[in-house]
């Protein structure tokens, strides 16, 4: 549709950060959206005599910023929160997985609804999920989540996980859990073929993603990349998250993570990895050289104990950083934009001290960093003419914010900020703190009904 014939939407009188390469931001400002597109964006009121102008929103006391971009995230585990919050990474893994083999189709879809609908009310317009339990005759998982994104209106990632490592094989999951590394694969490719749109404005993508070092061969790592490349699509993984990955690396491989994943055609522009905590300078310099990306989970780091990733240095040495929510089993309030304030935090506690991250850099790694590592850094993450139309309208005039001059500052330094409206492809999710994509209520009571089911399904054996 021509811009001059589609229906849009003026946002006024809102201080604005574009997070754009040059950080330009408005004091007062206006964004004109038309269509699924941006069209124009500046300071001061918009432009008069604008035709189809269906709908026009006074902005005072709002910021305005791109929409939010989770780079990593396990959505079934929504309905496994609260458990084994005492523990470290592995024995995490194995007092849970038991549970998580026991998953299927209602429970992933109730679980990917819950996930969906904390962040969106968050104000995340793109997701992804990285879903690597695919039980023997638990469904279609994969088409579950993705209808639950599709139902909720949000962009969308699917990181088609696999194992295939299970116990017998020194890994941690059951031998029940895994795939063979030949379903593993063929599933993969399916799932790709079925479901992943390569179009610029597109709602659904597909990634290749093992899961592990710990519960996928060396030979699903190798395949599994080759495979990625075959068909077009990005690769994720989990890496470097703990000292004891670290050990088990060594021990089984005779090097460190880093390596082992170079070795096996895991480094490149078109990967991004989950934590990444435990990197050396020459991890970090690998990184930076082949253009590796991070999904850097800071509150979920911390509930497990795994301990501070070295964002400063990876954002310096121009490593690629976006923020996840992670499970929420390691995370148990599921929302991202609380991550953008523990990023800030927690990187201060590290070497780097108060010089670590600001508020503008904790914004960005939340919008364009999210976007670059999932491939649409020239689609989404910023707020400029031509970019697809996903924005967040944050109000900032109320309690909890008013005091604190600086906007940028009141959403990352202060508590979690209303969303006015959140906007997907030009599309409202949220309006007034509320979705008016899906039912909450509904949603509470599915999720709740689904872990209480799988509670009663491991508790009979």
């Amino acid at each position: 549709m021509a811009a001059s014939a589609a229906a849009r939407t003026i946002i006024e009188n809102c201080a604005i950060a574009t997070v754009d390469a040059n950080d330009t931001e408005y004091a007062s400002g206006y964004v004109v959206v038309a269509g699924n597109r941006i069209e124009s964006i500046g300071a001061g009121r918009a432009p008069e005599g604008l035709e189809n102008v269906v709908r026009r929103i006074d902005g005072t006391g709002h910021l305005v910023t791109p929409g939010l971009v989770n780079t990593h995230h396990h959505f079934y585990q929504w309905i496994t929160r609260g458990l084994a919050t005492d523990h470290n990474l592995f024995n995490w893994l194995v007092a849970l997985y038991p549970t998580w083999a026991r998953i299927d189709e209602a429970m992933v879809k109730a679980a990917a609804q819950g996930s969906l609908a904390m962040m969106a009310r968050g104000g995340v317009t793109t997701a992804m999920d990285h879903h690597y339990v695919f039980p023997q005759g638990s469904g279609d998982l994969s088409g579950a989540i993705i209808g639950a994104a599709s139902d909720m209106g949000v962009r969308f990632t699917l990181a088609r996980g696999s194992m295939d490592r299970s116990e017998k094989d020194g890994g941690l999951p059951p031998d029940f859990a895994v795939e063979t590394l030949e379903g593993a694969l063929a599933a993969t490719e399916e799932t790709v073929k079925k479901h992943h749109d390569a179009s610029f404005d597109a709602m659904t993508q597909v990634a290749v993603a093992p899961c592990s070092p710990f519960s996928v061969s060396t030979e699903l790592l190798k395949q599994g990349a080759e495979l990625a490349r075959r068909l077009g699509v990005r690769l994720h993984t989990h890496g470097s998250e703990t000292v004891e990955e670290e050990q088990f690396c060594k021990e089984l491989f005779g090097m460190g993570p880093t390596d082992y994943f170079e070795s096996t055609g895991w480094l490149g522009s078109d990967v991004w990895m989950a934590h990444c905590v435990h990197m050396n300078d020459s991890d970090i310099a690998a990184f930076a050289r082949t253009g590796t990306g991070v999904a850097h989970c800071p509150s979920s780091n911390a509930r497990l104990a795994a301990g501070i990733a070295r964002v400063p240095d990876m954002l310096a040495a121009g490593v690629p950083v976006g923020l996840g929510v992670d499970g929420t089993a390691s995370n148990e309030s599921g929302e991202l934009h609380t991550e953008l304030r523990n990023a800030l935090l927690i990187n201060r506690l590290g070497a780097h001290r108060e010089a670590a991250l600001n508020a503008r850099q904790a914004l960005r790694l939340g919008t364009y960093g999210g976007a670059q590592v999932l491939g649409r850094a020239d689609q989404i993450g910023s707020l400029e003419a031509g970019k697809l139309a996903d924005l967040v309208m944050w109000k900032i005039d109320g309690i909890g914010h008013s005091t604190i001059a600086d906007p940028v500052t009141a959403i990352v330094f202060g508590a979690a900020a209303p969303v006015t409206l959140s906007l997907v492809n030009g599309k409202p999710v949220v309006e007034d703190n509320r979705l008016i994509t899906v039912d909450e209520d509904a949603v509470a009571r599915d999720a709740r009904a689904e872990a209480q089911r799988l509670a009663r399904i491991v508790a009979q054996g």
